[in-house]
C-alpha cells in the first residue's frame, strides 16, 4: 500500500495520485511518500517515478538490511532500525526502515508496522507544520521517534536482567543458564543495530551530506547522543550478563563440589565397614575376637560403629564437614 501525504499552499492532504511534478524543487510542495509492505508493481514506482537507482531500490525491497546512509547526487538512501522487545516472547522486533530523501521527499518503505512511522503519519493527518518544514525535518521527526521508542525497551530489558540477577542469588540451585543465554542474545543484537545505527546518524550530524543544513545537524547530534549513551547502555548489559553468567555457573559448580564431597564422606565412611564385614565374611578361618563367642556379633557391629565414628570425627576437626 502506499500513501502520499502532499503539503502545497499552507495544507497537507493525503492524496491517492502522485504527480511527477510535485518532484521538482522549483514545484513548492513537499511530498511524503510512505510505502508499507510495497508489492512488486508498487517497487516500480520507486524506477519510474522517482528514478532512484535500482541497486539502491532493490536494497529498499529487501529484508533486514544493515543500517547505513549512502548518496545517490540528488537524494541520499538510509536504511534505519525501529525496535519492538517482546518479554513474553524473550526476542525483539528490529526491521529495518528505508528512506529516500530528496530536495522535496521523503520516501519510506516498511512492513507497516512501524510505530514510529504510524505516530508521525497521524500528526500528518491533524496537523499541516509536520511537512512543512521539509522533508529533512520530517526525516529527523520520524528518526527521533524511533530512537525514542528504544528507551522503554531498553528499560524493559533491564528490569529483566535485573530479575535474572535477583534469581541467581537468591535461588542459586535453579536453573537459569537458559535465560542467561538468551537475554544476553537479545543484548547481542541490539548492539548489532544500535551502533552502525548511531554511526549513520552520527554522519548526519556531521554535515557531511548537502542535503541537511547546519540547524538539522544539531537535531541530528541530538539523537546521535541518545544513540551513543544506548550503545554504552548495551555494553554494560552485556557485562553485566557475562557476570551473572560466571556468578551462575560457578554457583553451580560450588554446589556440585559440595555434593561430590558428602558423597566422598559417606563412601569413606562406609569404607571400614566394607573392610570388616569382607574380612569376617571370608571362607577361612579367622581368630576371634575377646569374649564369649556368643557376642561375636555385636562385638563386630561395634568395632565397625566405631571406626566410622573416629573418621567421623577426624573429618569434623579436619573441616571437611
Amino acid at each position: 500500500m502506499i500513501r502520499y501525504f502532499v503539503h502545497r499552499g499552507g495544507h497537507t492532504d493525503l492524496v491517492d495520485r502522485l504527480d511527477p511534478a510535485w518532484l521538482q524543487p522549483s514545484s513548492g510542495v513537499v511530498v511524503w511518500a510512505d510505502f508499507q509492505a510495497p508489492t512488486a508493481d508498487e517497487g516500480r514506482v520507486l524506477r519510474e517515478v522517482f528514478g532512484f537507482h535500482d541497486l539502491a531500490v532493490e536494497a529498499a525491497l529487501q529484508e533486514e538490511q544493515h543500517p547505513r546512509v549512502e548518496s545517490y547526487g540528488s537524494y541520499l538512501y538510509l536504511v534505519l532500525h525501529g525496535i519492538n522487545f517482546h518479554a513474553d516472547q524473550h526476542q525483539f522486533d528490529t526491521h529495518d526502515t528505508d528512506f529516500f530523501l530528496g530536495a522535496t521527499y521523503l520516501v519510506t518503505i516498511h512492513d507497516g508496522r512501524r510505530r514510529s512511522v504510524a505516530h508521525v503519519a497521524e500528526l500528518c493527518g491533524r496537523t499541516g507544520h509536520v511537512l512543512a518544514d521539509g522533508p529533512v525535518a520530517l526525516l529527523h521527526r520520524i528518526v527521533d521517534t524511533m530512537v525514542e521508542n528504544y528507551r522503554p525497551e531498553l528499560d524493559e530489558l533491564e528490569e529483566r536482567l535485573d530479575e535474572i540477577e535477583k534469581t541467581v542469588i537468591e535461588d542459586p540451585g535453579s536453573s537459569q543458564v537458559g535465560s542467561i543465554l538468551s537475554i544476553k542474545r537479545d543484548i547481542t543484537h541490539l548492539r548489532r543495530i544500535v551502533v552502525p545505527q548511531r554511526d549513520v546518524v552520527a554522519r548526519l550530524a556531521r554535515r557531511e551530506f548537502d542535503a541537511i543544513n547546519q540547524e538539522m545537524a544539531y537535531r541530528f547530534r541530538d539523537v546521535s547522543d541518545q544513540l551513543a549513551r544506548m550503545a554504552e547502555d548495551a555494553i554494560v548489559f552485556q557485562d553485566r550478563v557475562t557476570g551473572i553468567l560466571d556468578a551462575h555457573l560457578a554457583s553451580v559448580s560450588n554446589k556440585l563440589a559440595q555434593v561430590s564431597k558428602l558423597l566422598a564422606v559417606i563412601a569413606t565412611l562406609f569404607g571400614p565397614l566394607t573392610v570388616i564385614t569382607g574380612l569376617f565374611g571370608m571362607n577361612v578361618p579367622i581368630p576371634s575376637l575377646f569374649g564369649n563367642p556368643a557376642y561375636q556379633f555385636w562385638e563386630i557391629c561395634g568395632l565397625m560403629l566405631v571406626s566410622s565414628a573416629a573418621l567421623f570425627f577426624w573429618f569434623r576437626t579436619s573441616g571437611w564437614l
